[in-house]
């Protein structure tokens, strides 16, 4: 008869065992870890203009981003992930400076990553990046780009 009960008894704490299991699995994450995150994805992002590996950008870019390119052309992420593979404009693109500022849920980040192309031509991008914290991820959902040119034209 022990074992009967025991037996019951597990089986009314297993579904909110489950339940407890089933919740968020990612935690919430620091002040620093959010930065850190932002700063690997902005990185990722600017690896991705020569190496065209965009793999990641499809998990951290939001499904309603919106970019504003050089041109002040707009962007939505379907665009943004798309690669052709490798770059055969561009021989390099580092980042040189990422300045994160967190405001509750939302994320700015101001930036700027420095090229090259094949053609020996120079320059640079700075951009300010707007991130939002949803369903405990934090997404990319707009960004703002400007071209420098470091090559006299």
């Amino acid at each position: 008869m022990n074992k009967f009960l025991d037996y019951q008894r597990l089986c009314r704490l297993c579904p909110l065992l489950c339940l407890a299991l089933a919740g968020p699995v990612a935690a919430e994450l620091s002040e620093e870890q959010t930065i850190n995150y932002i700063k690997e994805c902005s990185a990722d992002w600017a690896s991705s203009v020569v190496t065209g590996d965009t793999s990641r950008m499809k998990v951290y870019f939001a499904e309603d981003f919106v970019g504003t390119g050089i041109e002040g052309n707009r962007y939505n992420k379907m665009q943004a992930v798309a690669s052709n593979g490798p770059s055969d404009i561009y021989r390099s693109n580092t980042i040189d400076s990422v300045d994160v500022r967190l405001f509750g849920t939302t994320a700015i980040a101001h930036g700027s990553e420095t090229w090259e192309k094949y053609d020996g031509s120079k320059g640079q991008w700075v951009w300010t990046d707007i991130w939002l914290l949803r369903d405990q991820s934090w997404q990319l959902v707009a960004a703002q780009d400007v071209e420098i040119s470091a090559t006299p034209q």
